[in-house]
């Protein structure tokens, strides 16, 4: 049973930094799983401090992603149709377009939002979209960043628990 929980943890963990890229998966909350399965294995000693502070971090992590395009659109000057706009273009993005769709989809969605909500400013439209792109990269970036941690503390409690676990 140790051998199935190292590997789901394991894969738990690496489906969190994939899902970093897709907004789909959450990819820290998806890698907080892989320290839950990780700590079921008999021998290793659960560490609800880490697990607590994780899972708070990545809870905290999951909203602000999905706040991050919105704040970079209104920052940025957009209305309420752009913000619409770019969640509703990086559904249809992802969904045709594929990893492409991460980046062209809110962009595109952000802009054609704006010029529903005023046509004569494109200039506007065009502002709009690239902060819901800046939202979405800086998202993007933050995502992977403290999932990369979270591997890194995971490959550290395997390595000091190899002896139990292989």
């Amino acid at each position: 049973m140790d051998l199935f929980y190292f590997i789901f943890s394991f894969l738990m963990m690496i489906l969190g930094l994939i899902g970093c890229f897709f907004p789909i998966i959450p990819g820290p909350l998806t890698g907080w799983f892989g320290f839950v399965f990780l700590y079921q294995i008999e021998h290793i000693k659960s560490n609800k401090t880490l697990l607590l502070i994780t899972f708070v971090i990545a809870l905290l992590i999951f909203l602000v992603d999905y706040l991050l395009p919105i704040l970079g659109t209104k920052i940025f000057g957009g209305s309420k149709k752009g913000v619409i706009g770019a969640s509703i273009g990086l559904i249809i993005g992802v969904v045709f377009l594929g990893p492409f769709g991460l980046i062209i989809g809110p962009f595109l969605g952000a802009f054609i939002g704006e010029l529903l909500n005023d046509i004569r400013k494109i200039d506007l439209a065009i502002k709009a979209s690239l902060g819901t792109m800046l939202g979405l990269i800086s998202g993007f970036f933050l995502k992977f960043s403290v999932t990369c941690v979270f591997f890194s503390i995971y490959i550290f409690q395997v390595w000091k628990f190899r002896f139990f676990i292989f």
